[in-house]
């Protein structure tokens, strides 16, 4: 059964704040890279949605272990599946204010 309770969520949504992008210095839930997050409890399976910058970006592997590791942190979370999407493509307009004041783009 997958699991839409908003605590999920939030609490995920948490962990992967600690994955920043060092490139930039943001964690990459306010650059707006991860779309959704599902969690499959019979299969104790997390789910996480997401885009990167641009294609081909050479942190996928770092960022791809760190989601891992963080997700895996949760109670109830053995498994970690990243589905990378294109669709619909990043931009800035995707980042958090705080992302964006971060950066000096206002």
């Amino acid at each position: 059964m997958i699991k839409t309770e908003p605590s999920f969520k939030e609490a995920a949504l948490t962990a992967l704040r600690t994955v920043i992008d060092p490139e930039l210095g943001v964690n990459i839930v306010d650059l707006g890279l991860i779309y959704d997050v599902a969690y499959d409890a019979d299969l104790q399976l997390c789910t996480v949605t997401m885009t990167l910058t641009i294609m081909g970006c050479p942190l996928t592997g770092y960022l791809d272990d760190h989601i891992k590791a963080a997700l895996s942190a949760l109670n109830d979370v053995d498994q970690v599946l990243i589905n990378l999407v294109w669709e619909p493509a990043w931009s800035v307009a995707k980042m958090s204010r705080v992302a964006k004041l971060e950066l000096g783009l206002h």
